[in-house]
């Protein structure tokens, strides 16, 4: 009786194992693979030489007043001014009390009103997960005429990309819009000069 209920057991685990561990997996790779390789790879972006600058997916950050800056992440990121630079990204589990945090706070907001753009919440605060790519449309505007002008543009141009640069809400229905600043920097750096 015994040797029969493990021989059981065995059998059943094997089966989940398989199932679970080798055919679901390798059903969901060819799915992923054939319907959905851009989402599966990572929605990587890649420059006119093919080589990956970054993912719609991470946010990165940017410095140099010519690109829009991104939500602050408690990793920091490779550095320099352009998207062509990756990094790593991440989290904190910093209580809201806790004396470094705020002063990480106190230095990006002095550190945006330097810059001339009015804090918002999403340019003080990350994410929760540290890797959101997405800033408010408000936050995005604040930051238009620093912009336009580092780059010699109108402000209607730089308005016209955080437009094209939205997404929406998921099926309408969740989330809210949001600029995606990688691919609004592309964009800015696609213009005519």
């Amino acid at each position: 009786m015994f040797t029969r209920e493990t021989v059981t057991g065995i059998r059943a685990t094997f089966v989940f194992w398989l199932l679970t561990a080798l055919i679901y997996p390798a059903f969901m790779l060819i799915i992923g693979q054939t319907i959905f390789p851009y989402q599966a790879n990572g929605s990587l972006i890649k420059n006119d030489q093919d080589q990956v600058i970054g993912s719609t997916l991470i946010g990165q950050n940017f410095t140099s007043d010519r690109y829009f800056t991104s939500r602050p992440s408690a990793v920091n990121y490779a550095e320099g001014d352009d998207y062509k630079k990756t990094g790593v990204s991440g989290a904190s589990n910093l209580a809201p009390s806790n004396p470094d945090l705020i002063k990480r706070i106190q230095e990006t907001t002095a550190t945006l009103k330097q810059k001339g753009i009015q804090p918002t919440a999403d340019l003080v605060y990350s994410s929760g997960s540290g890797l959101d790519p997405h800033i408010s449309i408000e936050s995005a505007q604040a930051q238009i005429e620093r912009v336009a002008q580092a780059r010699g543009i109108s402000p209607q141009q730089v308005t016209e990309l955080i437009q094209k640069n939205t997404d929406q809400k998921f099926l309408s229905l969740f989330g809210e819009p949001g600029v995606n600043v990688l691919k609004l920097n592309i964009a800015l750096d696609q213009l005519p000069r």
